[in-house]
């Protein structure tokens, strides 16, 4: 039972390697081990107002999904949006030159953070490779930046719209600005919500894992992290996984004959979460 995350899952299993495995664990049927890895495309908005304070002290309390499915004229998702933590003035300082010609002061009594997630695109290219026991390498070119710069602009306007983007100021938190009109997405290296480098199927030639996340290639060998992801959302994915392990969970014990009345998963709960993670997972493939 293999459940390390997306990058290390598949760098484990990489590294391996043996006679009958020479590519990897699990990678001899399709080659596809450590590929079409998926993260999320990110970034930040801070709106400062000129009309009004925000006095909250714990501000991540509501997200909006009415651009997940595109809007009139754009048939794409766009993605998710949603509060981050509030900006203090004791984050600001040693900034004070990128807020100009606002204070930090100014700026940590007016703002509001904002979030924005937008989905990654399984692509075989955007992969994790290995050198050795010592160095894990991740090859990834990011593949869906018109929908999120899309979000972006769109956000950006209603917030002016209401008086709570006067100006849009970076989050220096979290990123290193660009130059010109502020707006700041995350970096490579801040790889978080990792999936897909296992993605599962029902053809041993196209999926590293069968439906049950078994290894097409070693029947013994199981994957329960984001790894069997055919693709990303852009929301947090921990839910979906932790149904997804229960499900697998389940078929254990009934493959190991270890069912029995008092497991800790109800057959009937479990047979839900089963319908709902494999139906929701095969129809993207």
């Amino acid at each position: 039972m293999v459940s390390c995350g997306a990058v290390n899952s598949s760098a484990l299993l990489l590294r391996s390697a043996n006679d009958k495995h020479p590519r990897g664990l699990a990678n001899n049927s399709s080659g596809l081990l450590g590929r079409n890895l998926m993260k999320h495309v990110l970034g930040s908005l801070v709106g400062v107002s000129t009309l009004k304070a925000n006095p909250s002290k714990f501000q991540k309390t509501m997200a909006i999904n009415d651009f997940y499915w595109g809007e009139p004229g754009y048939e794409f998702p766009m993605g998710n949006i949603q509060l981050m933590g509030k900006t203090v003035i004791e984050g600001l300082r040693g900034y004070e030159d990128k807020y100009a010609p606002l204070t930090i002061e100014e700026v940590a009594k007016n703002s509001i953070d904002w979030w924005l997630t937008t989905e990654d695109l399984p692509d075989a290219k955007n992969q994790v490779r290995v050198e050795g026991d010592q160095r894990i390498i991740v090859d990834y070119t990011e593949n869906n930046s018109e929908p999120f710069d899309r979000l972006t602009e769109r956000w950006k306007g209603i917030l002016k719209e209401i008086g709570c983007g006067c100006h849009i100021v970076p989050q220096m938190n979290y990123f290193t600005p660009k130059s010109g009109y502020f707006q700041t997405k995350m970096p490579m290296h801040s790889l978080g919500h990792q999936v897909g480098t296992c993605k599962f199927g029902e053809d041993p030639t196209t999926s590293v894992l069968d439906l049950n996340c078994r290894a097409h290639d070693v029947d013994n060998l199981y994957v329960v992290d984001g790894s069997f992801f055919l693709s990303s959302a852009a929301v947090n994915p921990t839910l979906t996984i932790i149904a997804n392990a229960l499900r697998v969970g389940d078929h254990l014990l009934e493959r190991l004959g270890a069912r029995s009345s008092s497991s800790a998963v109800p057959r009937a709960t479990n047979q839900t979460l089963k319908n709902a993670v494999v139906t929701r997972m095969t129809a993207i493939a």
